[in-house]
């Protein structure tokens, strides 16, 4: 008998990086992420259907990511970067041959053979359409494929209604164009959570509606949220990290006070909720099965036999030890051995569906109720971070279709047959260090929001100004809206506070506001001539996402949705 359900929420995202530079930031990481972690999974949950295997899991991949991932230009150039590794490998194999290097040469020919067949399969099995194999095993009921805002904007610090919807809207058309049916669910970037609040601006005062509000109008009928934001109380597993407090720098007066949102009611990740009114329901990501691979400290990703990130051959680049030690220095790293790192996924993928039995039977036995786990994690880490994460994935939803007090499921399919019997009301958080805003807003990236805030409000009066714009005025509009989403993505102020490409995502940021203003100052000027149009026409071909992009999705809506 069934006593709960389980699955697996990952969540795939890259930047905007369509013919935006390569190595070392850039369309790399498409390539990247394709080569080790997309092509690889959909290998994998092919061959599980091949076996008879009836798996389930929720993926989420964002409307940005999608729309690059079926991209001839990306295609072309992943195509090519696959072969170049190949080249490598196949150098390597020469190489650790000739020095009589046994084990280099076996591992060096061990990517050559994993390179070939990520090329083989992407060419022939799926055709080179990696969005279209996805669909595929949607169509199929393997898979619940989840929306997000177009671009992965960090929706609770846009000030702008206008541009929420906007996000929102551009995401679910774009979706619906790639899928051929509507989304259910949708991922909140970084689960980013805005509850209603009270605003006073302009004389007026007006409520500012919840997410769930826009979600709702949009037909998206379920979300995700971080442990703490369901269960109350402190951040917890990847928020944890920093000791700023969980609301730290939110300061608004909301519709429920926030000392409510955290009274101690039955508030658990293994239940939905609706949020505030039965529209929209929420799940809460699990904490314990989550941190047995986020944890630096004993997640699995971190045994001393699996591969080592961060140490690559100084001539091919590919990567020949594995971790050896939590704390060797990477001069003192061994060799990497397949064999061994296959024993370890058996283990940990035992283990870990052991442990959903455990957890979830436990609490069947506690509460009576069917309840569900959903383990939350970054599609990327698996495979391109932890090399050995894609094999695991597949043998934990083998592993796990064989329990039988364990029901695979996906988070729409498990809201229609257990709808929420409560209702809860969310307190403004995130997955982010603290639990609040602090890794898109601080010291460093506070420059960026008014400027965002102001493109927001100008892309407004267009709208009110051309209502129904056609021809080249409609053109160049729309091109506008492309350069507004793309501005508002929540990479570049992560990739600034993180330090990680500091440079090039103030240069990205910087080169999609002149190109809106360039845009705007055309349509202010109601001059829609043949070289404003050729303008128009040059940045499309920098920037040709969303097609189907309407400037009118991103009309003024303050003061006038409903909480």
């Amino acid at each position: 008998m069934k006593v709960g359900g389980f699955t697996f929420v990952l969540h795939s995202h890259l930047p905007y990086c369509r013919n935006a530079g390569r190595w070392p930031h850039g369309e790399e990481w498409i390539h990247e992420a394709a080569s080790e972690t997309y092509i690889p999974l959909l290998n994998a949950l092919y061959d599980l259907k091949q076996e008879g295997c009836s798996f389930k899991l929720t993926l989420g991949i964002t409307p940005v990511l999608i729309e690059q991932l079926a991209d001839p230009l990306v295609i072309g150039h992943l195509a090519e970067f696959i072969e170049d590794k190949i080249h490598r490998a196949q150098g390597d194999v020469e190489r650790f041959d000739k020095a009589g290097e046994g084990h280099l040469l076996y591992l060096a020919q061990f990517y050559l053979d994993y390179y070939k067949r990520v090329l083989t399969t992407f060419n022939e099995r799926f055709e080179r359409g990696i969005v279209s194999a996805f669909k595929k095993l949607q169509d199929e009921d393997y898979l619940e494929i989840t929306t997000s805002a177009a671009t992965h904007a960090y929706l609770p610090l846009l000030e702008r209604d206008s541009s929420i919807y906007g996000q929102l809207h551009t995401g679910r058309t774009s979706y619906k164009r790639h899928f051929g049916v509507d989304p259910s669910s949708v991922w909140l970037p970084e689960c980013g959570y805005r509850p209603a609040y009270y605003v006073d601006s302009s004389g007026k005062s007006y409520v500012k509606p919840g997410l769930e509000s826009f979600l709702a109008q949009l037909g998206l009928t379920c979300f995700f949220a971080e442990t703490h934001t369901v269960e109350g109380g402190e951040p917890v597993g990847k928020a944890r990290e920093e000791v700023i407090g969980p609301y730290a720098g939110i300061s608004r007066r909301y519709v429920v006070p926030l000392s409510q949102c955290s009274e101690p009611t039955q508030r658990t990740t293994y239940l939905p909720y609706w949020v505030r009114t039965p529209e929209v329901a929420v799940i809460g990501r699990d904490d314990r099965t989550s941190m047995q691979v986020w944890s630096a400290e004993w997640g699995y990703p971190g045994d001393f036999n699996y591969r080592e990130f961060h140490k690559k051959d100084g001539i091919s680049g590919l990567q020949y030890w594995k971790v050896t030690g939590s704390k060797v220095d990477l001069a003192y790293k061994e060799y990497y051995d397949p064999y061994w790192a296959a024993q370890r996924v058996a283990e940990h993928s035992s283990h870990y569906a052991h442990l959903v039995e455990e957890l979830i039977t436990h609490f069947y036995q506690e509460t009576g109720k069917f309840g569900i786990i959903s383990a939350a994690y970054d599609t990327e880490l698996f495979g391109h971070w932890w090399f050995e994460g894609v094999d695991w994935l597949q043998q934990v939803l083998r592993h796990v279709s064989n329990i039988e007090v364990v029901e695979l499921t996906t988070a729409s399919e498990f809201i229609k047959k257990h709808p929420p019997e409560d209702v809860l009301a969310l307190p403004e958080s995130s997955w982010g260090l603290g639990g609040g805003h602090f890794t898109w807003q601080n010291a460093d990236t506070d420059w960026i929001w008014p400027i965002i805030n102001e493109a927001s409000l100008k892309m407004e009066e267009l709208v009110a100004r051309y209502p129904e714009a056609d021809g080249g005025m409609k053109k160049i509009l729309n091109q506008a809206a492309r350069e507004l989403v793309l501005m508002q993505s929540s990479d570049w102020p992560f990739l600034i506070t993180t330090g990680q490409a500091r440079h090039y995502a103030e240069n990205r940021f910087l080169e999609h506001v002149n190109r809106f203003q360039k845009l705007t100052d055309i349509a202010e000027s109601g001059r829609a001539d043949k070289a404003a149009l050729a303008l128009c026409n040059q940045i499309w071909e920098l920037d040709n996402i969303f097609p189907d992009i309407d400037y009118r999705s991103f009309a003024d809506r303050e003061g006038k949705v409903s909480s």
